[in-house]
C-alpha cells in the first residue's frame, strides 16, 4: 500500500483547522464573546497562513501533483480545482479585508463582510478537503510537476 504524502497531509489539517476555528469565531460573536472572537479569528488566519507557506513552499520547490484518477473523470475534477482555487483566492482575499476592517474598529463594513468571507471560507476548507481526497486518497495521485501542468494536464 501506498503512504500518503505528508505535506499535503499537514497542510490539509491547517486548512480543516482553519475553517473550524472560523466556525468557532462565528459562534463567540453571535454570544457577543468579543475577545475570543478576536483571538480565535486571529489563530484562523495563522492556520491558513501555515497552509499557504506550506502549500506554496511544496508548489516552487517540488511542484504540483496531477490528478491521477480515471481519464474520464479527469475534466470533472480539472473543473472542480479550477473552482476550488478560484474560491481560496476569493476567501483569502475577503479573509485580509475582513482581518483588516475588524483590527481597524471599522465594525459596520466588518459585519457586513465578516459572514460572507466565513461561507466562502468554510467552501474552501471543503473543497480543499476533497481535492486532497481525489489525489492522494481515493486515486494515487499523477506526476508532481510545474502547476501548470499539473492543473491543465499540458
Amino acid at each position: 500500500m501506498d503512504s500518503i504524502p505528508i505535506l499535503p497531509t499537514i497542510s490539509t489539517t491547517f486548512i480543516v483547522l482553519s475553517g473550524i476555528t472560523v466556525a468557532i469565531g462565528w459562534w463567540q460573536i453571535k454570544q457577543r464573546k468579543l475577545e475570543a472572537h478576536k483571538r480565535t479569528m486571529f489563530f484562523a488566519a495563522i492556520f491558513a497562513l501555515i497552509f499557504f507557506i506550506i502549500y506554496a513552499s511544496r508548489t516552487i520547490f517540488i511542484g504540483n501533483t496531477s490528478f491521477g484518477g480515471p481519464d474520464n473523470i479527469k475534466i470533472y475534477y480539472t473543473v472542480f480545482l479550477i473552482f476550488h482555487i478560484t474560491l481560496a483566492t476569493v476567501g483569502a482575499v475577503l479573509g485580509i479585508l475582513s482581518l483588516n476592517s475588524g483590527y481597524k474598529n471599522k465594525l459596520s463594513f466588518h459585519r457586513r463582510l465578516g459572514p460572507i468571507t466565513s461561507i466562502v471560507w468554510f467552501f474552501t476548507a471543503a473543497t480543499g478537503v476533497v481535492v486532497y481526497l481525489l489525489l492522494y486518497v481515493f486515486y494515487r495521485g499523477g506526476e508532481t510537476t510545474s502547476m501548470i501542468k499539473a492543473i491543465l494536464g499540458l
